[in-house]
Parts: C-alpha cells; structure tokens; sequence
C-alpha cells in the first residue's frame, strides 16, 4: 500500500516531465529518428508538414508521434518506415509513402511486434506493400486510415490491415483499396472489425483464419476478386455488412469454410455471383439477412450441417439455394422466397404449402456449369415443373415448411 501511495503521488511529477519535440526540414532536429532517440518514455514528438526519406524508423519509446499537416515519409521502396516495439504508441496524421517490397519480410508502412496499448489512427498510407502490419500485439486501436495501392500480382502486394496472433484489436472506420487482401486477421481473438471500406482488393476483401470470439459489423465489401473468406473458426459474429459486386468465376460475396457456433444477422448481399458459399459448417444462425440479385444466394453443401436459415429475404436471384447432396441436415423456416408459388388461405401471413428453393436445373448446373447457357429456356421450365411434381433429384427435406408471403424489413 505505501508503494502504491508513492507512485501516485509522483504522477504529476511525471507527466510534467513529459517533452514535447519538434521535427522540421528547417529546424534543429531534421529526422523523425533522431528526435525519438532524443526521446523519453511519455514524450511527444510533432513533425511538420514536408518529405522525410526515412526507414526504418524503430519507435521503442512509448512516445506520441503526431504529424502537423501530414508530412511525407518515404520509404523510397526500400524499406518497412515505423516499425514500433514499444507499449503505448501514438502514430498519427502522417502521409505514408512508397514501403519497400520484399519476398521474405512483410514490410509495411506501419509494423507493429510484441506490443500493446497502440493506437493507429488518420493516416494516409499510399504505394504500400503492406499498409499496417500487427504481429503478438495486443489491446490496440486501429482507426480512420486511408489505405490505397495500386495492386497487379499477388506477389509484389501485401495486405491492408494485417493482424497475426493479436488479442482485443479494433480495427474501425478505415477504407482500404487495391491490396492483395484489405484486411487480414490469422490468430487473433476478441477483436472487433467495424465500419470499414474493403475494396477493389485482388483477393479478398477480408480474409480471416483460425480466429475466434471475433465481430464484424456495418462493414462495405465490394468488388474485391473473390469476395470475403471466414476459415477455420468458431463464435464469429457478422452483423449489418454489405457483400455487393463480387463477380466472376467461382467468386463470392462470402466464403465459409469450417465455421462453427458462429452468428450471421441482417446483413446485405447483393449482386454476387455467389452471395454464400458454405462447406463443412456446423451449429451457426442465419437471421435477417437480405439476398437480392445473386447467381446463387446460398451454396449449401451436403457437409454442412445443424445450421439454421430464418427471416431471411430471397429476392431476384438466379437461385436461392443450391447443393451438392441429396441429404441436408440444416432447419430452413419463415423465410421469404420471392419464386413461392404458393397459397396463404387462412390469412396469416404464412404459405399453407412448403417452398423447396432448390430447383432440378441448379442441381444440374452444380454437377455441369456449361449448362448455365439453357438458363431462362423452356426446356429448364418444363424439367423444373416436372420436379415439383415429382421430386427425384432435387432433396426432398431442403424445404421451408413456413415461408412467410411478404418480405421483411431487414433495417440494414
């Protein structure tokens, strides 16, 4: 107790001890390096508005660096500028330019290791390999970033926003455009991904592996190459995201592979090829969600399985669901099919009869793609009236028993 009573009597006697460090290209101290080595723990550092060709900047101090009037740093290709393994750092209001790119390291214009208590925040990070880089970090903030690229080749881009091995990370309100993946998230946990713009990446436009108990909410994730990919995973909650243009062959708005126990609510899916893509998902909820004008709304396959699809809006897709089995061990129900050519006699807002919205001809597809080209043909009406009438083919359990006849307000 006496200890503790020292040190906060000795606080203000620190933080008064706190400088403030001025870098300028026409002042005394012209480097970003020299004033952090001139530095204490607590001490902030300001750097004016020009071009700084500098890297790599090691930040080992827990000091505060701000830029006035976004100065240039140039990492002139060469090199990886910030690279901080300090607690408690502060890198704000810099332009960031021109990181190096290397093969064997994974150099970015903000780098990140064995650290905690980093805040990230209104940067413009241009021409970079990887934009910021987090490795065995933790309990940081990650916000109002602009990151953009100009992506060709995988391997002469790297990602984003790249998180490895991280804890309680929030990555918010930052746009990333023209890298391999926008964001990045592989062994990391407790983390929230919220209000971003992913876009016009080459790959994903978030790529998330062996993550668990993470969020990400009201995100936009548009005309990335294939969409967003969700691996390996468990207690994943996505709510309130936008999954629009992602499109070309064997793309999707959102891949699921391996999820377990996870959450999917109110999100938008919208002119994909593939809005979902499931394979071997187990015990997760779909709720709320809105699928308007995909290929395929939901790629359902036969090892999925315990996964409930409710209040959901199927609206103008080419097909609502399609599967490769004939057996599917997943609940459908209260959802709404704009194709439901059913009856709702008794006035309750519910179909008397059920909606089966696999069709004979997306079972045919799933096992022939060239047979796409008979799309809206007469002989594609006839077999898939035949199967409604007599089902062969098509799984006989993949049906909603109470599809509802108006569409829900998905509040989005």
């Amino acid at each position: 107790m006496r200890v503790l009573l020292t040190l906060l009597l000795l606080l203000p006697t620190l933080s008064s001890l706190a400088v403030t460090w001025t870098v300028s290209p026409a002042g005394e101290e012209k480097t970003i390096q020299g004033a952090i080595q001139k530095a204490a723990n607590g001490d902030t550092i300001l750097v004016q508005s020009g071009h700084y060709k500098e890297g790599n900047i090691k930040v080992d101090k827990e000091v505060v660096l701000l830029g006035v009037g976004y100065p240039v740093v140039d990492g002139e290709f060469k090199h990886e500028v910030f690279t901080i393994t300090a607690n408690n750092v502060v890198v704000r209001y810099f332009n960031i330019v021109n990181v190096g790119i290397s093969s064997l390291n994974d150099l970015a214009a903000i780098g990140g290791e064995n650290a905690k208590g980093l805040y990230l925040a209104d940067n413009k990070i241009e021409m970079a390999f990887f934009g910021i880089h987090l490795a065995n970090c933790k309990s940081s903030l990650i916000e109002n970033n602009t990151l953009k690229a100009a992506a060709v080749a995988e391997s002469t881009t790297g990602n984003g926003i790249h998180l490895w091995k991280s804890d309680n990370i929030t990555v918010q309100n930052n746009t990333v455009d023209g890298h391999r993946d926008g964001i990045y998230f592989e062994f990391v946990t407790n983390s929230l991904i919220e209000n971003n713009i992913s876009m016009n990446n080459l790959r994903y436009g978030l790529h998330f592996m062996f993550s668990h108990n993470d969020e990400y909410n009201r995100n936009l994730f548009k005309n990335n190459g294939s969409g967003i990919a969700v691996m390996y995973s468990k207690k994943v909650t996505m709510r309130h995201n936008r999954f629009e243009e992602n499109w070309g062959a064997s793309v999707f708005g959102l891949l699921l592979k391996e999820i377990s126990e996870s959450t999917i609510e109110h999100n938008v899916f919208y002119r994909n090829t593939v809005a979902i893509l499931m394979e071997a998902c187990s015990r997760s909820h779909f709720s709320g969600n809105e699928f308007r004008e995909n290929g395929w709304a939901i790629k359902l396959q036969a090892n999925c399985d315990d996964n409930t699809f409710e209040k959901n809006n199927f609206i103008a897709n080419s097909f609502d669901m399609g599967t490769n089995g004939t057996m599917t061990l997943n609940t459908i129900k209260g959802n709404y099919w704009d194709k439901y050519g059913g009856y709702d006699l008794d006035k309750d807002g519910v179909g008397d009869v059920p909606f089966h919205p696999v069709s004979l001809y997306s079972m045919i597809v799933e096992k022939m793609p060239t047979s796409v080209m008979l799309w809206r043909s007469f002989l594609v009406y006839l077999l898939d009236k035949a199967e409604k009438v007599i089902p062969v083919v098509t799984p006989e359990n993949l049906k909603d028993e109470t599809p509802v006849m108006k569409s829900y307000d998905i509040g989005n």
